[in-house]
């Protein structure tokens, strides 16, 4: 009739070429390259995903504090992390580095510590270590949670009867007739 409609091929063509255009353009003085991985506390965090998400990826950080991090280091909790510029990665390093003196003491994960009697919020790679002294002061002071610990057997007050067997089968054992 007298409506011509475009092929795909060329609109194939027509969207790489803006997109060619767009990356040239972008090339200028203040444009950030995306970052496949971002360091933030001795951790590789994952480019694609958002800061809330890719924050999680730290130990000893939850989705609650890593959008309470995001928020006190002025950074949309939303945004991709790799495309985030230097300057916000820098500002999310020191709200990482500072978190306990910002959160209310509710929000931390470990309160009235045993050594020193104060509230710190323990990351990274220093969290199992710490985790792993506190287990080994249980075994040394012969408390119940220690010595459930010692033994394998859960220290939560589990029941232990029907769950969380391991090792070898134990069973009865059947006479033969």
């Amino acid at each position: 009739m007298g409506v011509e409609m475009p092929d795909a091929e060329s609109e194939g063509k027509a969207e790489i070429a803006e997109a060619e255009e767009e990356k040239t353009a972008g090339e200028g003085e203040g444009a950030e390259q995306f970052k496949y991985i971002v360091r933030l506390l001795d951790t590789d965090l994952d480019g694609h995903r958002t800061v809330e998400h890719a924050l999680c990826g730290i130990k000893g950080v939850g989705r609650r504090i890593a959008r309470a991090v995001a928020t006190i280091a002025r950074v949309d909790p939303g945004a991709r992390i790799g495309s985030l510029p230097d300057e916000a990665i820098e500002r999310l390093r020191v709200a990482l580095e500072n978190v306990e003196k910002r959160l209310p003491d509710w929000m931390l994960n470990r309160r009235k510590d045993l050594f020193t009697g104060e509230n710190l919020h323990i990351l990274g790679a220093e969290l199992p270590l710490r985790i792993r002294e506190d287990i080994n002061f249980m075994r040394k002071i012969r408390c119940y949670r220690g010595i459930r610990h010692e033994r394998g057997l859960k220290v939560r007050g589990q029941r232990t009867r029907s769950t969380g067997r391991k090792g070898p089968v134990v069973g009865v054992v059947r006479r033969k007739r």
